[in-house]
């Protein structure tokens, strides 16, 4: 659930746009922002450290800059996502910026934490932890977590296997709070969907990688219009952890995507010293729904036009 006056209620269209490694930015972000949605980026795509204390700075100044400009049509909220797990060894410095920059949304990865989010709490800032199945859920939410964001399956990245009707349903028979659904969101009735489901807002990463502000190689982004679900797997091999992967990037590294065998070693090493997100390239299943490369702005347009047009077509149903 959405509370009165929050920032979220105002957005443009129920979409926050998942923050992807390597592939999301500043610009990507206030792209995002601008065109009325929830616009976000990993911390760790910042690189040194420092640099998330300038590209927080850029993204303020830019969005106040439109909200003077605009004033009918403001920027939505923007997140920053952090990865909690012990091994990031930057979270600390990391967490100071967000708290500095008071970030308005803080998405939290591979654990919870109390303390993460005692320290966005304590500036006014709100936690969205994601999760691939209700214990999880159930955990965040003990920690302290202020919202979900259900990772179902079809999703890029480290995506779960439950479908989205029962991971969304058993979340929803004991939590009320707000609730993003992830899982091969590529248009405006699957958006719909997401709330027909029992959903508040549709998380979409993958559509977003195919667009002029991401920074995604020309490559990657062909690979996303021309390919589909069939062309995703679902592997351990590449991180150690489950994700999606575009098949023909792994057989321009050298591998065969339908025989990959994982090493007990080291899941990080595999042919040719590629590394994963950077040479294998992750998306989810809703490839599908991508024909072409276009600006952020004319990504959300198509997205408003099929979500409006699945909400007329419904209610004279």
């Amino acid at each position: 659930m959405i509370e009165a006056g929050s920032s979220l209620c105002k957005l443009r269209l129920p979409v926050v746009a998942s923050p992807m490694f390597i592939v999301s930015g500043p610009e990507l972000l206030i792209a995002q922002c601008k065109a009325g949605i929830v616009g976000s980026m990993p911390a760790l795509n910042a690189r040194p450290s420092a640099q998330l204390d300038e590209w927080l700075n850029e993204i303020r100044e830019h969005l106040l800059e439109w909200d003077r400009n605009h004033p009918s049509q403001p920027a939505g909220p923007f997140a920053v996502n952090l990865i909690v797990h012990k091994t990031n060894q930057r979270l600390d410095e990391d967490l100071d910026a967000v708290v500095r920059h008071k970030v308005p949304i803080v998405i939290t990865s591979l654990g919870a934490r109390e303390d993460v989010n005692a320290a966005v709490h304590a500036y006014g800032g709100m936690v969205l932890h994601d999760v691939i199945n209700n214990r999880f859920a159930h955990k965040a939410i003990e920690k302290g977590a202020d919202g979900l964001i259900a990772v179902a399956a079809g999703a890029g990245g480290h995506a779960g296997t439950k479908s989205p009707f029962a991971l969304v349903q058993e979340i929803r028979r004991w939590f009320q709070g707000l609730l993003v659904l992830s899982g091969a969101i590529a248009n405006g009735r699957s958006v719909l969907a997401a709330q027909a489901m029992g959903a508040d807002l549709a998380y979409i990463g993958s559509a977003f990688i195919a667009t002029d502000e991401a920074r995604a190689t020309d490559a990657y982004k062909r690979m996303i219009v021309e390919c589909d679900s069939d062309d995703v797997v679902y592997s351990d091999f590449f991180t150690g952890v489950h994700g999606n992967y575009l098949k023909p990037s792994i057989r321009a590294a050298g591998l065969d995507p339908d025989h990959l065998v994982r090493s007990e070693a080291s899941p990080l090493r595999f042919a040719n010293h590629n590394k994963p997100w950077k040479d294998i390239w992750g998306c989810g299943q809703g490839i599908g729904a991508i024909q072409e490369t276009t600006s952020v702005s004319e990504l959300v347009d198509r997205l408003q036009r099929e979500y409006t047009g699945a909400v007329q077509e419904f209610s004279f149903r």
